[in-house]
C-alpha cells in the first residue's frame, strides 16, 4: 500500500496551525482540518495485537479511549517510535491501512467497545473527533461525490 500524497500530509500542517491560531469558539479551520483528513487516500494505524488481526492503537484520553489515526505511514511509524511502540529489535512499528472511506466505518465501528474517538497524528498534531460524528465526514466524502 502506497503512502498518501506529501502535499494532502502537508496540508494538514498548515490547518493543524491555523486550528492553533484561530480565536476560542470559532471551528471553521477545524472543519477544515477535518475535511482534509477525509481527501486522504488511506488512514493509517500504528498495529496492535495479531498481524492476522490488527487492532488500532488507542490512547487513553480524559473523555475515553482515542484511536490514533495517522496522516501517512512514515507519521504512523514515526509516532511509534516515540511512543515506544516499535518491535523487540527496536526498528520495525507496525502499521496498517485502510483506504478510505471505509476507513471511516472501520473507525466507527470501535464505538461498540467503548472507544470515545479518533486523534488525528498523536502526538504530532492530536487533534480529535468523537465517533459519534464521524458521520459529518462520510457525508462530506458523499457529498463532494455527486
Amino acid at each position: 500500500m502506497r503512502d498518501n500524497d506529501p502535499a494532502t500530509v502537508a496540508e494538514l500542517d498548515r490547518l493543524d496551525e491555523a486550528v492553533k491560531a484561530a480565536p476560542a469558539g470559532d471551528t471553521t479551520a477545524q472543519i477544515a482540518l477535518w475535511r482534509q483528513a477525509t481527501a486522504l487516500e488511506h488512514w493509517f494505524f500504528i498495529a496492535r495485537g495479531s498481524a492476522d488481526q490488527p487492532r488500532p492503537y488507542a490512547v487513553a484520553a480524559e473523555q475515553g479511549s482515542m484511536i490514533c489515526l495517522y496522516s501517512s505511514a512514515a507519521r504512523a511509524s514515526e509516532a511509534g517510535h516515540a511512543l515506544g511502540l516499535a518491535d523487540a529489535q527496536g526498528s520495525v512499528v507496525p502499521t496498517f491501512g485502510v483506504p478510505m472511506p471505509v476507513a471511516i466505518d472501520y473507525v466507527a465501528s470501535f464505538a461498540q467497545v467503548g472507544v470515545f474517538g479518533v486523534t488525528l497524528d498523536h502526538p504530532r498534531l492530536g487533534h480529535y473527533i468523537p465517533l459519534a460524528n464521524l458521520g459529518l465526514l462520510k457525508g462530506w466524502i458523499e457529498g463532494a461525490a455527486r
